[in-house]
């Protein structure tokens, strides 16, 4: 089933995860406190399994800003991780990715490039890669293997990581579950919302 869960009668998780968005993009300080906004994730991520919403890749081809974070801590012995508390990101230090389609031989599958970016002051840091996205559950799966550095807008570092051209050729026969990866479980035009492989929650919003 493909769904946008914004088109329904405006769920609270919804009214709050785009108050977040917004307030948070035009820069404001009064943006839904991190108790409030986990809250409001856990929510869009149940009623996502519920209601079986998928997304299509195209809807999150672009450039997002990451927003809202929640790291996790594992519990003693066997049960399991939980959430951290969650924060939203610096202001001063932002953190980018970006989705774009590429050509794939398999046309079952959608293939795409990601790059993470991140600024601190006049130094960024580029990672690279390819990624998938099978279609189900949303996973979209992806490895970096290509970093560069910037310096006051100059490279002044390119090359490759994680086994470079040698990982890419292999990644899209590596089973998903062995890979880095986002399950998206809210997509709009203007924020996105996964759970990552290690079990933290984000919030990205999309640059204009």
């Amino acid at each position: 089933m493909t769904a946008d869960l914004t088109s329904q009668a405006s769920p609270d998780f919804v009214t709050v995860l785009s108050l977040a968005a917004t307030t948070y993009q035009r820069q404001r300080n009064n943006c839904p406190s991190a108790e409030v906004l986990v809250n409001a994730l856990l929510q869009a991520e149940k009623a996502a399994k519920q209601q079986r919403v998928t997304y299509p890749f195209e809807s999150l081809v672009g450039e997002w800003r990451l927003c809202f974070v929640t790291g996790t801590r594992k519990l003693r012995k066997k049960a399991g991780i939980v959430l951290g508390k969650g924060f939203y990101l610096p202001k001063f230090a932002p953190t980018h990715i970006s989705f774009h389609t590429t050509q794939a031989s398999d046309a079952t599958l959608s293939t795409a490039e990601i790059s993470n970016c991140v600024q601190v002051g006049s130094v960024l840091l580029k990672l690279q890669g390819p990624a998938q996205y099978p279609g189900k559950k949303n996973l979209l799966a992806f490895d970096f293997i290509q970093m560069q550095i910037s310096l006051f807008g100059r490279v002044i570092y390119s090359g490759q990581i994680r086994g470079g051209k040698g990982q890419a050729e292999n990644f899209y026969s590596q089973p998903v579950a062995k890979l880095p990866f986002f399950a998206f479980f809210l997509v709009t035009e203007d924020f996105i919302a996964a759970r990552g492989r290690g079990g933290g929650l984000a919030l990205w919003i999309r640059e204009n």
